[in-house]
């Protein structure tokens, strides 16, 4: 299994979800199928069909949870400062003409560009990687390719 990355911060909001589905989430769906199954004709009840497609979905996103964080590193700070691009920092770029943008660079389980957040694999982020201040960067996007200058990394 690959190597997920996630800050202190990312692994700790993982962990907090995880123990909310195996004791909190699963309970109430166990309470869920418990009712519906009282409620009559199992095969024609929706309640419980709704409620099993929820248990499948918790069970699911538990399964995930425990195998994204068996298989975490934790993104540390200190490490990312310098002026390589690495998963972890804060990179500011600048495409042409545009307003720079800034991002720090985390594993896809943090990825969220609207908060400025963009996964290690993403394109742009895969791009960006291993390269320094001053660098023109070439992304290949799905909606075709275009370049970054990296202006500072943190």
């Amino acid at each position: 299994m690959p190597v997920t990355y996630l800050t202190r911060e990312g692994y700790d909001k993982l962990q907090e979800e995880l123990e909310f589905l195996r004791t909190v989430k699963r309970r109430e769906v166990a309470e869920r199928l418990h009712e519906a199954m009282e409620g009559g004709e199992l095969i024609e009840d929706a309640e419980y069909e709704a409620a099993k497609n929820e248990q499948a979905f918790v069970e699911g996103r538990i399964h995930e949870l425990e195998t994204i964080l068996a298989n975490a590193r934790i993104i540390d700070p200190s490490l990312s400062r310098s002026e390589i691009v690495q998963v972890g920092a804060k990179v500011t770029i600048q495409e042409g003409s545009n307003e720079p943008e800034t991002y720090i660079i985390v594993g896809p389980a943090e990825a969220n560009p609207r908060m400025g957040r963009i996964s290690n694999e993403s394109p742009l982020g895969r791009a960006l990687l291993d390269h320094r201040i001053g660098d023109e960067v070439r992304v290949d996007a799905p909606d075709g390719p275009f370049t970054v200058k990296i202006l500072k990394v943190e």
